[in-house]
C-alpha cells in the first residue's frame, strides 16, 4: 500500500533487545491531505531505518504494510513502513526534466508577436 502525507513528528529510535538479539525502530507520523486529514504512525525497522531521509513539515509518499498480532485477547496493528520517498526533490526533479523537454520542441528561430498571441481564430 502507498500513502501520501506531510511529515508532522518523528520519535527518537528506540533500542530493543528481544529474543532475536538487538534491534532498532523508528517511528513517524504522517498527516494526509484530504478533507478530513488523518494522522497515521508508521514504524522502521534496523536496515530500513537509514530509508528516512525528511524532517517534519516535509511531504513523503510512504509504501507499506499493515501486519496485526494478538496478545491477551487483545489486537494490535502496525504500519510498517518499507519504502519512504520524499516529494519535494522528486517533484522539483520532475519539473526540471519536463520544462528541458519544452525548451527543445520549441524552435530557437520561432518568434511569435504580442498580437498574433492573442488573436483567436474564433
Amino acid at each position: 500500500m502507498e500513502i501520501e502525507g506531510k511529515v508532522v513528528q518523528l520519535q527518537p529510535v528506540q533500542s530493543i533487545t528481544s529474543q532475536k538479539g538487538p534491534m532498532k525502530k523508528l517511528e513517524f507520523v504522517i498527516e494526509t491531505e484530504s478533507k478530513f486529514p488523518k494522522k497515521i504512525c508508521f514504524s522502521l525497522w534496523n536496515d530500513k531505518i537509514d530509508l528516512l531521509n525528511a524532517k517534519a513539515g516535509d511531504n513523503v509518499k510512504v509504501s507499506f504494510d499493515l501486519e496485526s498480532r494478538e496478545y491477551n485477547g487483545r489486537w494490535y496493528t502496525e504500519a510498517k513502513a518499507w519504502k519512504v520517498e520524499n516529494l519535494v526533490a522528486s517533484s522539483a526533479d520532475d519539473f526540471n526534466t519536463a520544462s528541458s523537454r519544452v525548451n527543445e520542441d520549441i524552435p530557437s528561430s520561432f518568434k511569435a508577436e504580442k498580437e498574433e498571441l492573442d488573436d483567436l481564430p474564433f
